[in-house]
């Protein structure tokens, strides 16, 4: 028997520390190479570390909420010569950091604590766990043997649904619960507080008449397939600022702060701010202005359900140049959104209704909704944030100017 101490990985792109969010094995647990044993949090996303041999776990250092330096004894295993796969492997064997291909990594993933060796994603392992069903029994009919959500509703004679990531630790203490604040909600906290710490927030709220932009979203629904997904407001907004953006580039902007350079952007990033049960995330839609308008509204919807399903890499979820939060029916009158920076604006929607409103010297009904949007002040001008917002009206109102390239300047 001999020793294997396996540290913090490089997990790539200048991070030097990981918080532990949780463990999936305890000492004493006998693990298998390629087999998940932690889930850590660096500043960019959540990630599954697979064991890098198989073993006994000897010793784990740190608990769910502590951060461990990349390069620093991460967790020790006891090996056998005969299942480990290695010669004699010293304790001081690791004395660099582990360099793991990111593919052996599940970024924003469920955890999952079963061997590697059975081809099932994270999140469907967990489900099996849950319902205490034994992959190797299950025939996958996926590709390569690959074991699918359907595979185990099969099994278990019902539809699978995602469990709920776990929980942050607690502690109830008389009539109060303490919730210990780590992952993806310390990542936001953090996030949050140094958006407004450090930026000038200057907010803008404008109605928009949408009596039009409903009108076209309709006819466009109905001629749409039972099955295909209808149109939401969203993309025809976001192809309205991409439009508007063409004037105001900006708005369409990232400020590093390390060099003191504003880096404008040709290409319009789209941040779409999405609710997950595990909060708040921003999957990016690439190269928007170059998408038609169907193919913006099933990108939208494509990476959003991978940020809500927890299946986003980390490159979905960087690079945005500008950000659009929505919060559908639930959207108020008016918003205050908080710059996803470095970025120097966000534009929010408000829910859309019905309103009289004075027109042509009547009262008629139509249909408003109210734009709320932030922008930094340092580098945004007032005037140009709501002529930028003005001419994003223009537009939305008389729809069929959306889809003519160049907007006129106010």
């Amino acid at each position: 028997m001999s020793q294997f101490v396996f540290k913090m990985p490089d997990l790539g792109e200048g991070t030097v520390e990981a918080e532990i969010v949780a463990w999936h094995v305890k000492p004493g647990d006998a693990v298998d190479e390629d087999q998940a044993i932690v889930e850590v949090m660096t500043d960019k996303a959540a990630v599954e570390v697979p064991a890098p041999v198989s073993g006994r776990v000897v010793s784990i250092t740190g608990e769910p909420g502590d951060k461990v330096a990349v390069g620093s004894p991460l967790i020790v295993f006891e090996l056998a010569g005969a299942t480990a796969g290695v010669d004699e492997a010293p304790a001081d064997a690791a004395a660099a950091p582990a360099e793991i291909p990111a593919d052996m990594f599940v970024e924003m993933a469920d955890a999952a604590a079963r061997p590697a060796r059975i081809k099932a994603s994270p999140a469907n392992r967990r489900r099996a766990r849950e319902a205490g069903i034994d992959l190797a029994t299950i025939a996958g009919s996926g590709p390569g043997g690959r074991i699918l959500s359907a595979d185990l509703a099969s099994a278990s004679g019902r539809q699978a649904s995602r469990p709920a990531t776990p929980a942050p630790a607690t502690a109830a203490t008389g009539s109060t619960t303490e919730i210990k604040v780590i992952g993806l909600r310390r990542v936001i906290a953090e996030r949050m507080t140094k958006a407004k710490r450090t930026i000038p927030h200057f907010a803008y709220v404008e109605e928009v008449d949408v009596t039009e932009l409903e009108a076209l979203r309709q006819h466009l629904n109905g001629k749409l397939g039972k099955q295909e997904p209808g149109l939401t407001y969203l993309p025809l907004i976001v192809l309205a600022l991409i439009r508007a953006l063409e004037v105001f580039p900006q708005c369409n902007t990232l400020y590093d702060a390390t060099r003191g350079v504003l880096v404008r952007h040709r290409s319009v990033h789209v941040g779409v701010a999405t609710q997950t049960p595990d909060g708040l995330k921003v999957p990016v839609v690439r190269n928007a202005q170059a998408l038609s308008l169907w193919a913006l509204a099933a990108e939208i919807r494509r990476v959003s359900e991978r940020a809500r399903s927890n299946k986003s890499t980390r490159e979905e979820l960087m690079g945005s140049t500008i950000t659009v939060t929505s919060l559908g029916k639930l959207g108020g009158i008016a918003s205050t959104p908080v710059i996803n920076a470095p970025e120097v604006a966000i534009v929010g929607l408000n829910k859309a209704v019905e309103r009289a409103v004075v027109l042509g010297g009547a009262v008629v009904v139509r249909r408003i909704m109210n734009l709320s949007s932030s922008f930094d002040h340092r580098f945004v001008d007032g005037y140009d944030a709501a002529a930028m917002i003005q001419a994003l009206k223009d537009l939305v109102e008389h729809p069929a100017t959306i889809f003519i390239p160049k907007v006129d300047s106010p």
